[in-house]
């Protein structure tokens, strides 16, 4: 997973009060700036290798899903228990991503702290993480594929 020291790694897992959410794909990247200007970058640097452009993907997914971990439970126990946005499974949100192939992929968003709850702001998060996720896969199975052409 990563060659870091645990403190390093316990050190990079601390909170922003101003996203209030933990990511599970792994460490947390530095928030990233506009894309165009990091699209530049990339080819100042002379970076040519093969990827997969966001915009493409994105224009594969036929539709979006969005829950709360407490809507699963809700459903599972008949509606018996009700868990609002006070309760950890409240305010961890959940995406899935249905692609134009009929492959599913979620992404997921947790809040930490009730306060900082906000549903939208957790939806948003869960995209991105789900398409962060399916597009590093996209990008093996193009450059495998690509190789088994050689």
């Amino acid at each position: 997973m990563t060659d870091k020291p645990t403190e390093t790694i316990a050190a990079e897992l601390t909170l922003d009060p101003a996203i209030d959410c933990w990511d599970f794909s792994g460490i947390a990247q530095p928030a990233r700036t506009d894309d165009s200007a990091i699209e530049q970058e990339i080819q100042a640097k002379g970076k040519t290798a093969p990827r997969i452009m966001s915009a493409g993907f994105v224009a594969n997914i036929v539709s979006e899903h969005y829950f709360r971990a407490s809507d699963g439970v809700n459903g599972e126990t008949g509606g018996t228990v009700d868990l609002d946005w006070t309760h950890p499974l409240g305010r961890l949100t959940v995406c899935v991503l249905v692609l134009r192939n009929g492959v599913t992929v979620t992404g997921e968003c947790a809040c930490a702290s009730p306060e900082n709850f906000d549903a939208e702001i957790g939806r948003k998060i869960a995209r991105q993480n789900a398409v962060n996720k399916v597009m590093g896969y996209a990008l093996k199975a193009q450059l495998h594929a690509t190789a088994g052409e050689g």
